[in-house]
């Protein structure tokens, strides 16, 4: 196919930031690897998708107005502004139909869009989340306060305007200036949550849950992951920063035992529902910083044989890092969204007793500069 495309709102928008034909953004996110990772050890060939566009199953889309007109996009807080867009050639094409159904709906409810200046109006954004193997969709309607009286005959009228949808929620933000999916969650229509499939595993979303935008390639990254700790049924295994669970759920039918830890108690409560989801006997979640934890393991003497470690963009912390190198496992497979804090990262855990010995980009965000990878690293023998 063609993966070379002119976006009208390339320099606006900021989604994108690679407007070049594909195989020349697998060679310049290459590059960039080994250029910060090169130095630990052999890069092996990125990860790339066939079909790089529309692949973004998570769909977030600001409200304004303009002229008595109601438009959609993307809000640019650098310049306080809406930068208007109808499609985009990332995004499930399921996702934009909806919001701007929602848009169109919205001018016939007499909705009125929010306003941070004045802190008044309603509907603030949309977020649609569309399940690559389920076919589920669920709609998240961001509004700036709680009360609009027709608000469930607007969504009684969304789901017949597009039947596809499983569930609506609205979710309240009074914050001014956040553009935040609230803590209050309102269902609207059907249950709340949709479930989505991810390396063979059922996952339950909710509007606030964190589950990877791009399932084809997140499938590829976890299963590579996976690969890595070469688990044989007999280790035990960490899963820090879990998230929703979904590293150590896939991890569980290869391993002894799996702990997955994580700070976010929302995350933790979802973990948690997943494991039962998929009746896994052998993973116990726990809502704990992973540092301390790991911390807390080693100065008892227990035995770790593998650490998965999927921190944010700022990398591990210091602490945690600490702990690993006190723990040590056998082995630590590093999933990383940000190759330079990694790099930071590995620096330092192979100055402690560790070689790296397999590093894996992998492409999860096409058109962008944005690029996953896995590392493993074994002890070093003494």
């Amino acid at each position: 196919m063609d993966t070379s495309f002119r976006c009208p709102v390339y320099k606006k928008c900021g989604g994108c930031q690679l407007d070049v034909a594909y195989p020349q953004q697998l060679t310049y996110k290459m590059r960039t690897v080994i250029g910060l990772l090169g130095r630990f050890g052999h890069v092996e060939p990125i990860i790339g998708m066939t079909e790089p566009l529309h692949y973004r199953c998570k769909v977030s889309a600001a409200f304004g107005y303009s002229r008595g007109r109601i438009l959609s996009g993307v809000w640019q807080a650098s310049a306080d502004k809406l930068t208007t867009v109808d499609a985009c050639a990332l995004e499930n094409e399921q996702a934009t139909a909806i919001i701007q159904a929602i848009k169109r709906l919205a001018a016939t409810f007499k909705m009125r869009i929010y306003d941070d200046r004045t802190g008044k109006g309603f509907l603030r954004f949309v977020t649609v989340r569309v399940g690559k193997q389920s076919g589920e969709i669920l709609v998240a309607l961001g509004t700036g306060r709680e009360k609009f009286p027709p608000i469930r005959e607007f969504a009684t009228a969304l789901a017949e305007r597009c039947p596809a949808i499983t569930t609506i929620v609205q979710c309240v933000s009074t914050d001014r200036y956040n553009l935040v999916l609230g803590d209050k969650a309102i269902v609207l229509y059907g249950s709340g949550t949709i479930t989505d499939r991810l390396c063979g595993y059922d996952f339950r979303i909710s509007a606030r849950s964190f589950f990877q935008i791009n399932p084809e390639q997140t499938e590829k990254l976890y299963s590579t992951a996976v690969e890595f700790a070469g688990l044989d049924g007999t280790q035990t295994v960490i899963d820090a920063y879990c998230g929703v669970g979904t590293i150590g759920i896939i991890a569980s039918a290869h391993a002894k035992s799996v702990i997955a830890a994580e700070l976010n108690a929302d995350a933790v409560r979802n973990a948690q529902e997943n494991t039962k989801l998929n009746n896994i006997g052998n993973l116990r979640v726990l809502r704990a910083d992973a540092g301390e934890f790991m911390q807390r393991l080693a100065e008892a003497g227990e035995q770790v044989d593998v650490v998965f470690t999927d921190p944010p963009r700022a990398g591990c912390s210091k602490q945690f890092l600490s702990s690993l190198v006190s723990l040590a496992p056998q082995k630590v497979v590093y999933i990383s969204c940000n190759p330079e804090t990694q790099a930071r990262d590995l620096r330092m855990l192979t100055q402690n007793g560790y070689r790296v010995t397999r590093i894996q980009p992998v492409d999860m965000f096409p058109y962008t500069r944005h690029i996953e990878s896995v590392v493993l690293l074994e002890r070093k023998e003494v």
